[in-house]
């Protein structure tokens, strides 16, 4: 379980110190406020440590391996044109620094870059062993649609794309879990597949299709928000997420309605209430609420929650950090959300006077 992120002049941020919920965490804020580079940043030091440990040569991490490892996958996720322009920029040189601490100290990791680093970064604290379960990482976009042979093509050509989606991409196409796990699947599966109306399929062609009392259908041809749903059933029915693993989730209701929003807010929850810890970035006031009912429901009453509130000021990004949304206080990116209720209320009662 990762307990906290900290971090100093990491582009908006002058710094910030995320201490996180073994849950589910959920970062609100507006357009251009860092949700994506504080999620971004947690999963590609993750996803170094999970991948490293798996090669057939790995010992122990090293700090050579990793300084070297850890830069390469910042660029690739983060896609900058040097590592440096991830550090924030104020007169002079500055550094980044990022320390992650985990429920076991012996993954702690700390390193840091300058401002001109290319592809460099110092290594202040290696961990003494490899993470062991994969993190998952998902994207504002869905990517079943792009799913066949996007990883070959990916590895072999430089593509304009972040890899995320091809680290998504591997996850996704791993075979069916099957075992003792199988009913725990199910459990979880459940309500996406009646929410989506059908069971998900990958053919041997690599391509996905849904599949229901109609016959198969081929994804593109599917609703996009129904993908998203479709996306999050596969990494489940394989066994990615599962057994204490975690989720980075971008912007989940992006292209859902609010049926699916729901849906997606239900899964949510119960994903971290099986172990699974989720980070969520949304600015959707929708979600929070549904997300808030379902903490205050009594099936729930037992799944630890941190909120994560980002608001921009003169000198960058400042981050306050509570056990509720309420306690966090406003939020500026829900405020206009709010103010346009309050407006349509206002005319309905005025139109209703004037009839």
């Amino acid at each position: 379980m990762l307990k906290k992120l900290t971090i100093k002049n990491l582009t908006v941020f002058p710094e910030a110190d995320l201490q996180f919920a073994k849950q589910l965490n959920v970062i609100v804020g507006e357009n251009g406020a860092g949700k994506t580079h504080l999620l971004k940043m947690a999963y590609a030091v993750l996803a170094v440590c999970w991948e490293e440990g798996r090669k057939p040569t790995s010992n122990t991490p090293t700090k050579a391996t990793l300084q070297a490892r850890l830069a390469e996958k910042l660029v690739n996720v983060f896609r900058p044109e040097s590592l440096g322009r991830l550090a924030r920029r104020k007169q002079g040189r500055e550094r980044c620094d990022i320390a992650l601490r985990f429920d076991k100290r012996d993954l702690d990791i700390e390193f840091s870059f300058a401002t001109n680093s290319k592809s460099e970064v110092a290594l202040e604290r290696t961990p003494k062993e490899w993470l062991k379960v994969a993190p998952a990482y998902l994207p504002t976009r869905e990517l079943l649609t792009i799913f066949p042979n996007f990883v070959s093509v990916y590895e072999g050509h430089y593509l304009e794309f972040e890899e995320t989606w091809r680290d998504t991409c591997l996850l996704l196409g791993k075979p069916l879990q099957r075992g003792p796990k199988e009913q725990r699947i199910r459990e979880l599966m459940g309500p996406l597949e009646a929410a989506m109306d059908g069971t998900i399929e990958l053919d041997k062609n690599g391509r996905f299709y849904l599949r229901n009392a109609s016959g198969r259908m081929e994804m593109p041809l599917v609703a996009e928000g129904m993908r998203k749903l479709a996306m999050l059933a596969r990494l489940i029915a394989t066994g990615a997420l599962l057994d204490k693993g975690c989720l980075f989730w971008d912007e989940p209701e992006a292209n859902l309605n609010p049926r699916l929003i729901r849906q997606i807010a239900r899964s949510i929850v119960t994903l971290s209430k099986s172990g699974i810890q989720i980070f969520m970035a949304t600015h959707s006031l929708f979600l929070l609420r549904e997300i808030e009912m379902l903490l205050a429901n009594e099936e729930f009453a037992d799944v630890q929650s941190r909120f994560f509130s980002l608001e921009k000021c003169s000198d960058g990004v400042v981050v306050s950090q509570a056990d509720s949304i309420e306690e966090i206080g406003e939020i500026a990116s829900l405020d206009e959300e709010l103010a346009q209720s309050d407006r349509y209320l206002e005319g309905a009662a005025h139109d209703g006077v004037g009839h």
